[in-house]
């Protein structure tokens, strides 16, 4: 570890100057060989160091998705490719190349706060073995030495022997029951805010080796950290708490604000969305507007979430519009034209369906089976002939095949006779 911590040392004198300007403000209020004094000054450390990493971790956030959603498209690769692994590599690298995606951002935030951490470690470790380091000189190193978190000094391990611990001026006990309890906190949160990440943030619509992968760091991440826990001296047990803390913060603020899509987060995002829009009438903040706005530009590829919430504008008499404002439409979707006819959200009147109509309607050809008034209802038979006059074929079809007077009713079709009209018959020969 002594290798890898001096390989940072360019970075070991920003860092103890930073932790003695934080201590020479908390030493003012809580006393300078205090625990509180030297502690806070940790922990303002991991905050300034967070915010700087701001802008990193939001390209976090988009490679993560942009990951996520090339997934599908590696897959295909890699399944295309299977035995050519040159030609898979090649690729992928090309997909990586024309989405503008690089695997590497993801992990960002870790390889910048490395060079921190191991400076950090680097500077208690001095401090254990009583050595100055930085602008730490033989006055703040007593001091530091002298600082204790619950009864554990800063620089102690739970690996320390009792008379390492004893110089100190702690107990072997003490030193372990803190570091125990802070190694648990530390593997906790890094668990919570990976299955965070898991259960709310992930789109549920693809399924895909990288959630797989995922979960599988949910679990190997809180390990990793109770393994090497315990070789941690306690202030860098108070950063790593401290940046684990901020980090399913961070992440909790992204989640409820700017959710993934298809995911569970985007689900309870919408439906938030959608009440203070249709109490308000309006789209109140500039992100809820990028986010209607890119609704509104999927089009049909809105996924099941983002089509409910266009549907619950609708209902509300409100439409969505491509700059990520809503107004309201010429009507609600329940509302009628003066004529009764019901209309849609958008004001169209809305499409009816026909009448179904009686098989004797339909075989008379009249709408609802109405005669005009004196109109005689004397059906017609394929068995008059073209040429005949129309005036003579209700007296040819009534010596022919005796037809009863019209009365409204249509005569029974006989049985195994063909429904509809008939070819006409040879004459039977007798």
């Amino acid at each position: 570890m002594d290798t890898i911590a001096s390989l940072f040392s360019f970075i070991t004198t920003p860092v103890s100057w930073v932790i003695v300007q934080f201590h020479s403000v908390y030493g003012a209020i809580f006393g300078p060989d205090t625990g509180w004094a030297w502690g806070l000054s940790i922990v303002s450390l991991v905050i300034l160091i967070r915010i700087c990493l701001i802008p990193l971790f939001v390209k976090q956030i988009k490679a993560t998705r942009a990951m996520q959603t090339l997934q599908p498209e590696m897959k295909k690769i890699q399944e295309r490719y299977k035995n050519d692994k040159q030609r898979q590599s090649e690729e992928m690298m090309k997909l990586y190349k024309d989405t503008g995606t690089n695997p590497l951002s993801s992990c960002l935030p870790i390889l910048a706060q490395s060079p921190f951490f191991f400076a950090l470690y680097h500077v208690l470790n001095s401090i254990a073995s009583n050595d100055t380091i930085g602008v730490i000189n033989e006055n703040l190193l007593q001091s530091a030495q002298k600082a204790h978190i619950v009864g554990a000094p800063l620089a102690a391990k739970f690996t320390d022997s009792a008379s390492k611990v004893e110089a100190l001026g702690a107990s072997l006990t003490d030193v372990r029951v803190v570091t125990a309890i802070m190694i648990v906190l530390m593997s906790a949160s890094q668990f919570f805010t990976q299955r965070q990440l898991m259960t709310k943030n992930v789109d549920t619509t693809v399924k895909t080796p990288f959630m797989q992968q995922q979960k599988m760091l949910m679990y190997v991440f809180p390990v990793m950290f109770a393994v090497f826990g315990i070789n941690f001296p306690v202030g860098v047990l108070v950063y790593w708490l401290t940046t684990n803390v901020w980090t399913m913060g961070q992440q909790m603020y992204v989640i409820h604000n700017n959710p993934t899509p298809g995911s569970k987060a985007q689900a309870s995002y919408l439906d938030r969305l959608t009440k203070h829009i249709t109490q308000h009438n309006k789209v109140g903040k500039r992100r809820d507007r990028a986010i209607v706005k890119a609704i509104v530009a999927k089009g049909r590829d809105r996924n099941e979430f983002e089509r409910k919430f266009i549907n619950g504008l609708s209902k509300a008499g409100l439409a969505a519009q491509a700059d990520g404002t809503v107004i309201k439409s010429d009507s609600a979707a329940t509302a009628q034209a003066e004529d009764g006819t019901p209309t849609t959200a958008g004001g169209a009147p809305k499409r009816q369906q026909p009448k179904r109509q009686s098989k004797s309607q339909r075989q008379h050809g009249g709408v609802g089976g109405a005669k005009a008034a004196g109109e005689t209802d004397v059906p017609k038979t394929s068995l008059t002939k073209s040429g005949e006059p129309e005036d003579t074929k209700p007296a040819a079809a009534a010596k022919k095949g005796g037809a009863k007077p019209a009365g409204g009713t249509r005569s029974k079709a006989q049985s195994g006779q063909r429904k509809g009209p008939q070819r006409p018959k040879s004459p039977s020969k007798k």
